[in-house]
């Protein structure tokens, strides 16, 4: 008997895929918005955060979870995706900055689904999400890579909400939501599995972003808005535990995060009632920034607290008032007072209360009110929708248009905010217009100059952030760098000491110390400074490279070759200890061994200029001064202005017989150290030979006046 035939499928009802199409235009409004920021590399604070070399393998990913400290913050599942991309993309920044983007995007339509529980009809969660996809105050969050686990914890905490919700209706025996129909056809699991789902959710919402703390304090908020009470048995004890999560979260963070530079320590120099002045002042900064989107900067300048100025408590005694008012109103109308408890709570760790590294340098920060902004938006929707249910057709067109034009004009203004993220330098210097103070922009903003080889404007930066905040060890450090590198040994040291002072357990920043000492021939004290950098690094490969140069500045060059050795046992690929070692042959007169070391030297760092000078000297002392000229002549190029290499390059082709060529170098190295009594000399000698007896004699009474007493 033949089989029946499938009854023809149902064409999908409207009101099914209309979930599908506020999905897709969320994602791809999102994409638009934030099309500039998939061109931008990194910023600030992106080194640290991005999975370093030493936790890249499975023991690292184990270090990540189980060992606090091995990453900025405790926050394993942030730092666990970072794992994941680097094994994905590496260091390509693209990634990293699309994996933000469509986080964000995630958020936004797992926003429109929990409001869809709250509310009638897919306008207000359709509104709310993209308001909240396409606020500009959210670029921070979204196009800086050190912030991914904002957007990580947004997902967390809202898919946490959404099971919770489910969980409590299934518990109660009925919906949870007093205005929303129940969901047909929707998924019944029993309390106990949504509620632990639930849990889980918001646990890995904690391991992303302890910001997700006060997310149980926001479900009461929701429970009471709804039903207008709050019970032991229905809300607070299922609630309880998640309470306690939270603040440990909190705690922990607090104790694993490492102090900033200069940080003063926990109380951040401010009283217990300082503390509520400023979070009072915050409350009402966030909110402007949402209501009036204008001059978002990357680093706002840092308010002063003080608490015996009457105007500072202007502030907190508005907060309170409103909040007063809102109560009062609650006896007709929850919305407004539940949207501003979810607000001032959501941005509750940020306020002041807990202290924070970042405060040393501001108070506020577009990215800690991110998770603050979903209840606002939420709110504004829900207020909007609202009035647009009771507004005639005409009105409501006019309310949907107006709707749609805000959306647009968040849209533009944070594709306008993103273009910033293209570039550090723009993004800093943008901010710096508009908070001159802002010392650490110009520590970064010296930083990136440094790396792309501008290094006056980098001076001009350092030296900025130092009148900024004199205590800040890092500007120190990289301010003595190039004053180290420009030949100004003396002001490095006093840099590098200063910067010692701040940070006493920076074994970097002794061995520069030791650098710029010797620089300044000072080797007993460079020695010094050495011997304290391998007294905390033993296998510091760099130490002992540089206690070999300073021996070998005193002469003792049989202790400075087996401090090279030891660094070859430590590095076999160490550029540097291969021509210090040779250098230590070539001074005991083991030539040959010296070339085979220079040599070596050179495989491993073609461009090394002092390795070729140093292979030039021992083939003319070998006499081969046809294969020392090649070598010169290699180093030229790399160290232009370096009189001793012009000087031997002229010994070396008038060795070969090259008169004009060497008098030509001769001259080179008398223009970069005039008076040098040795140089007129060979420089006489040359011209002599090549028949120029006037100039010969010019420089030959040069010379003897130089050796004059």
């Amino acid at each position: 008997m033949p089989a029946s035939p499938p009854e023809a499928a149902a064409p999908p009802r409207p009101e099914r895929l209309r979930p599908l199409w506020i999905y897709a235009a969320i994602v791809l409004a999102t994409l638009a918005a934030y099309a500039p920021a998939l061109g931008g590399g990194f910023l600030w604070d992106d080194d640290a955060h991005l999975t370093r070399p030493a936790l890249r393998s499975l023991h690292g990913l184990g270090r990540i979870w189980f060992e606090p400290g091995a990453t900025p913050q405790y926050a394993p599942l942030l730092h666990s995706l970072f794992w994941i991309e680097h094994r994905l993309w590496g260091d390509a920044a693209l990634g990293y900055h699309l994996a933000n983007v469509l986080g964000h995007a995630i958020a936004a339509c797992l926003l429109a689904r929990l409001l869809r529980r709250l509310f009638s009809g897919w306008a207000a969660p359709a509104f709310a999400a993209l308001l909240f996809a396409l606020h500009p105050v959210a670029v921070e969050s979204v196009a800086w890579i050190s912030q991914q686990g904002n957007p990580l914890a947004a997902i967390g905490c809202l898919a946490a909400a959404l099971t919770y919700l489910r969980s409590d209706r299934d518990r109660n025996r009925g919906p949870l939501e007093a205005v929303a129909p129940p969901e047909r056809n929707s998924v019944n699991r029993s309390p106990d599995a949504s509620y632990v789902v639930a849990t889980g959710l918001f646990v890995l919402a904690l391991l992303s972003q302890a910001a997700a703390a006060p997310l149980p304090g926001a479900l009461l908020v929701i429970g009471w808005w709804q039903r207008g009470r709050l019970s032991w048995r229905r809300d607070v004890r299922w609630l309880l535990p998640w309470f306690v999560l939270g603040g440990a979260a909190l705690l922990l963070t607090a104790g694993v995060e490492p102090a900033f530079p200069g940080d003063p320590g926990s109380d951040f120099g401010l009283s217990l009632v300082e503390r509520g002045l400023l979070a009072g002042r915050a409350v009402w900064f966030y909110a402007g920034k949402l209501a009036w989107p204008a001059d978002l900067i990357f680093n706002y300048p840092r308010w002063t607290v003080d608490g015996g100025a009457a105007g500072s408590y202007g502030f907190p005694l508005a907060l309170l008032a409103v909040l007063a008012g809102l109560g009062f109103l609650a006896r007709r109308m929850r919305g407004p007072l539940a949207a501003a408890l979810l607000f001032v709570g959501a941005l509750s760790p940020v306020l002041g209360f807990f202290h924070l590294p970042a405060f040393i340098f501001s108070f506020v920060a577009d990215h800690f009110q991110y998770l603050a902004s979903l209840g606002f938006m939420a709110a504004v929707a829900g207020g909007w929708a609202g009035r647009e249910a009771r507004w005639p057709r005409r009105g409501a067109a006019a309310g949907r248009a107006l709707a749609l034009l805000l959306v647009a004009v968040l849209g533009a203004l944070t594709w306008r905010q993103c273009r910033l993220y293209r570039d550090p330098a723009a993004l800093y210097g943008a901010s710096l217009e508009r908070n001159p103070d802002a010392w650490l922009l110009d520590s970064e903003l010296g930083n990136l100059l440094l790396r792309r080889g501008r290094v006056p404007e980098a001076e001009r930066h350092y030296e900025r952030a130092l009148r900024g905040n004199p205590s800040y060890a890092p500007a120190r450090r990289n301010l003595g760098d190039i004053y180290l590198n420009t030949g100004r040994p003396g002001a490095a040291i006093e840099q590098f000491k200063a910067a010692l002072y701040l940070q006493p357990d920076s074994a970097d920043v002794y061995l520069n110390l030791g650098n710029a000492l010797g620089q300044a021939g000072h080797w007993p004290e460079a020695i010094a400074e050495y011997g304290e950098v391998l007294r905390r690094e033993p296998a510091s490969a760099a130490a002992h490279d540089a206690l070999g140069n300073a021996l070998g500045g005193l002469g003792r060059w049989d202790e400075a070759m087996s401090h090279y050795e030891r660094a070859l046992r430590i590095d076999s690929g160490d550029a540097q200890a291969q021509n210090g070692l040779g250098a230590a042959l070539f001074h005991g007169g083991e030539v040959g061994g010296a070339i085979v070391h220079y040599e070596r030297a050179l495989q491993l760092k073609p461009d090394f200029a002092e390795a070729r000078y140093n292979l030039g000297n021992a083939l003319m002392r070998v006499g081969r001064a046809d294969a020392a000229i090649a070598q010169y002549r290699q180093a030229l190029p790399l160290e232009p202005r370096w009189a001793d290499l012009h000087f031997n390059l002229g010994e070396a082709l008038s060795a070969d017989g090259r008169m004009a060529e060497a008098s030509d170098q001769y001259e080179e190295a008398l223009r970069l150290r005039p008076d040098d009594r040795q140089t007129e000399y060979q420089l006489a000698v040359a011209l002599r030979a090549l028949g120029r007896n006037d100039e010969a004699g010019l420089h030959f009474a040069r010379a003897a006046a130089l050796a004059a007493p």
